[in-house]
């Protein structure tokens, strides 16, 4: 069926940053782990993450317009054969399906640390409040994540800039090293940290490049989804960095240090870090659906539902295990993906010029 085309440069933009932010990024978690644990090296990473997201969106999105996908599963058919198409597959929905778990843990963890409340009391209208959202369909779902992202960029932009002028409470730097068996350098902690943030973003990404305006708007939503997500992680890391020896131990690093800020821009994050998690949530809730509805025979509704519950069970094993163990395995796994998706481009291009 013909889609509408008219989602405009800042929609796709706005939907692309929503995708990717969540409760592992805004937390704080996934910069901690992935890029303030290498010093100054660090800072390499992010530039190179922050290019990555501009040409990789792009590829994703613009592969999306030209074969009108629904799902993922039309991505990784597009750029792979039929064997490696199954396995891009297989992976990329049981990695949502982990991803949607980390949201609902992070969820859990926040409202724990924040406001006293049990993990699982969170997690549980998290998951309530995603479920209505996606049955409303994927107009609504890109509304959800695109109007409230300028408000979660600003505010994490802001806390972190203005806990660079708060004095870090004086204590024992601690240690801390990123898990060596996942992520043993900045460069490959940069290309693991895109890989799982491209490749779980295939079940909305590819749908939002059917419906994009024209290629102009894949282009210029690319670069300054990119661009922002950049600069959101970057005055993460500052942040973190600058009140590291008490953030490093903590769930959810950028709670802590609102809290250094003042009480009231605490609660304010608290605020908009569950509306960053729920942004996530939302887009790989949807994605997972409309995949297992491909396949099954049975009510999207039900689908819906019962795929949320089961990513709230898997929820309770705790936020941070899952950013430390799950994110870099997307990563490794989804490097095969973007590879032929890469590869798939070259191709493309050169069947073009003949």
């Amino acid at each position: 069926m013909a889609k509408e085309k008219n989602v405009s440069a800042f929609r796709v933009a706005g939907t692309y940053i929503g995708t990717v932010v969540g409760a592992g990024f805004a937390s704080g978690q996934e910069v901690l782990q992935f890029f303030v644990c290498f010093g100054n090296a660090g800072i390499a990473g992010l530039l190179a993450v922050t290019v990555l997201f501009m040409v990789l969106g792009y590829m994703v999105m613009e592969l999306g317009s030209r074969v009108n996908a629904e799902s993922h599963l039309d991505i990784v058919e597009a750029t792979s054969g039929r064997i490696l198409s199954s396995f891009s597959d297989i992976i990329i929905s049981f990695f949502l399906f982990g991803t949607l778990s980390a949201m609902f843990a992070g969820s859990g963890a926040l409202m724990s640390q924040r406001f006293g409340v049990h993990p699982l009391v969170g997690g549980l209208l998290m998951a309530v409040l995603t479920i209505l959202t996606v049955l409303s369909g994927f107009t609504g779902t890109i509304n959800s994540i695109s109007l409230v992202v300028p408000f979660l960029l600003i505010s994490a932009a802001g806390v972190s800039i203005l806990s660079l002028f708060i004095q870090p409470e004086k204590e024992a730097l601690q240690s801390f090293a990123p898990n060596i068996g996942f992520l043993r350098n900045w460069l490959w902690s940069a290309i693991l940290y895109t890989s799982y943030n491209m490749v779980i973003s295939f079940s909305i990404l590819g749908p939002l490049g059917a419906r994009a305006k024209n290629r102009k708007a894949v282009l210029y939503g690319a670069i300054l989804g990119g661009l922002g997500l950049g600069i959101g992680a970057f005055a993460l890391y500052f942040s973190i960095r600058h009140h590291f020896a008490r953030s490093a131990s903590m769930e959810v690093p950028m709670i802590y240090i609102a809290g250094r800020v003042s009480p009231v821009v605490q609660a304010i994050y608290g605020i908009v870090l569950l509306a960053e998690i729920y942004t996530t949530a939302v887009g790989n809730l949807y994605g997972l659906s409309a995949r297992i509805s491909a396949s099954v025979p049975w009510n999207t509704r039900y689908i819906t539902v019962i795929s949320a519950l089961c990513a709230f069970l898997m929820s309770m094993l705790g936020f941070s295990n899952l950013v430390r163990y799950l994110y870099p395995s997307i990563g490794y796994a989804g490097i095969i993906t973007l590879t032929y998706l890469i590869l798939n481009r070259k191709k493309q291009k050169h069947l073009d010029r003949k």
